[in-house]
């Protein structure tokens, strides 16, 4: 079992992620399993005056100075805006992670209540293709969302692809190509165990290595100095944008990492990859103070552990997947 890391929660977390539900109007092939999963009932799951508290007392108490919301997917949430909008008004970077597929309708709204900017996933450009990933026919949808994203001012416009061996490893090319046409910064992520259906191999990873290889085999890169965030982070040569790695499973950034987990049901995790939650909602509905609230937050980040140890024998998959985590 890894041990614990984290002696200073300033130190090490300051971006929040909230995932404001489990839902997904998209049954991907990464995210759970071909006969789809069983959502919680509504009234699980944290309601915006919920969220709203837990994140304002992060930000006051703890430093948060980012908010992600995330899913499930998050569109498919009611009346999203007004949740952005209360949040919008705490003193963070707020952005959003989605699938874009109803984003063409809602990026208007999104960012008139406060939203700065926006990831879109999206792994395939070959539209047979993206709908075997995603069990759905969308990439039009997407690519719209994209574009509205861009006309209503978001920015930066991020694009993650989850690259896998023999799947979608022939299109990162056509991935950094579009990211430059379009001006949006394409991400691509290696393959981590956190599918709902049991698929992942270690074979079937496709490394930073090889990525980068295959960009600069036509455009060359240039490195840019890394911070906090996931991506290692490359500048095209020629100054037209940059383009991202996230390598979690072959150069694990876990000493980095400043990312906390809030999901759709009011469980605290300190990493995707946690095997214990901390329950916040029974603080929040049985009548608990703020100083509870804390209490429960410094406990979930002083067990962080040192790394996600995937790859090693002591690694566990959780038993949630990303679908239920919020990426």
């Amino acid at each position: 079992m890894a041990t614990p890391l984290v002696d200073s929660f300033a130190r090490v977390h300051r971006d929040l992620r909230i995932s404001v539900t489990d839902r997904c109007n998209f049954r991907c092939t990464y995210c759970m399993p071909a006969e789809g999963m069983a959502w919680r009932p509504r009234e699980e799951l944290l309601t915006f005056e919920e969220i709203h508290r837990v994140a304002a007392l992060m930000v006051e108490r703890f430093g948060i100075d980012s908010i992600r919301l995330t899913g499930g997917e998050p569109t498919v949430r009611a009346h999203l805006p007004v949740l952005v909008g209360k949040l919008a008004a705490l003193p963070v970077d707020l952005a959003l992670t989605t699938n874009g597929a109803t984003l063409s309708t809602v990026a208007p709204a999104l960012a008139e209540a406060g939203l700065r900017r926006v990831n879109v996933s999206l792994d395939s450009l070959q539209p047979e293709r993206f709908a075997a990933l995603t069990r759905r026919d969308q990439l039009d949808d997407v690519l719209a969302g994209i574009d509205a994203a861009l006309a209503a001012g978001l920015s930066p416009v991020k694009v993650n692809v989850v690259v896998v061996r023999g799947v979608n490893d022939d299109e990162v090319l056509d991935m950094a190509r579009y990211g430059r046409e379009r001006g949006v910064t394409v991400r691509f992520i290696e393959w981590m165990p956190l599918d709902g259906g049991d698929a992942w191999s270690n074979d079937q990873v496709v490394t930073q290595a090889e990525i980068l290889a295959m960009i600069e085999a036509e455009l060359p890169l240039e490195p840019v100095q890394r911070g906090s965030e996931p991506a290692e982070r490359f500048r095209y040569l020629d100054g037209r944008g940059e383009v991202g790695v996230i390598p979690s499973v072959t150069r694990p950034f876990c000493e980095q990492c400043d990312r906390i987990r809030l999901t759709a049901d009011g469980q605290l995790r300190s990493c995707l990859f946690s095997l214990a939650d901390h329950d916040l909602r029974s603080i929040l509905r049985q009548g608990g103070r703020d100083g509870d609230l804390s209490d429960a937050i410094e406990a979930c980040v002083g067990a962080k552990w040192a790394g996600h140890a995937i790859n090693q024998v002591q690694f566990v998959k959780p038993r949630r997947s990303m679908s239920q985590i919020g990426g």
